[in-house]
């Protein structure tokens, strides 16, 4: 396989799980705050392996690429760590933010609750024991795999 070839397979996989995330999204499961993180450098990847189909495969190209793939696995890893209890989460998203400090009593008293925040630390869907967000990382190391091999073919 080219290197062109295995550039453009690692940035439909991050079309793929991209189109999974937001199909899982119009099926009623709202994204957390990492979710949502996890979506950009995927996003970017496939800009990068638009610029390979025109471009083709530059070494600039495909370090991005990769780059990329090992930002958004490292995200997974970190949101699973935080589904796990290993680690806390951003405390806007998960059960961390449990003080009061910084609040004014405005704050306190006032009626307006936020109701639609996903929590980072819940898994909302699992297969095989493994949430969506350990999934995104293992998927996307392999995608990081993938777009490292065609930089070993970019001559």
């Amino acid at each position: 396989m080219t290197a062109r070839n295995m550039m453009l397979l690692a940035a439909f996989g991050s079309f793929a799980l991209l189109a999974g995330a937001f199909g899982f999204q119009a099926l009623g499961y709202a994204p957390c705050k990492l979710c949502l993180w996890q979506r950009w450098p995927h996003a970017a990847a496939i800009g990068i392996g638009a610029l390979v189909l025109f471009l083709g495969p530059l070494l600039l190209l495909g370090i991005a690429g990769a780059l990329s793939a090992l930002t958004t696995a490292g995200i997974g890893a970190y949101h699973t760590g935080v589904e796990k209890g290993w680690w806390e989460g951003p405390t806007s998203c998960s059960g961390g933010g449990n003080t009061l400090d910084g609040l004014s009593g405005q704050d306190l008293l006032s009626l307006d609750v936020p109701t639609n925040v996903v929590m980072c630390d819940k898994v909302a869907w699992a297969f095989l024991g493994v949430s969506m967000a350990s999934w995104n990382a293992l998927i996307s190391l392999t995608l990081a795999g993938l777009w490292v091999a065609a930089l070993r073919r970019v001559g």
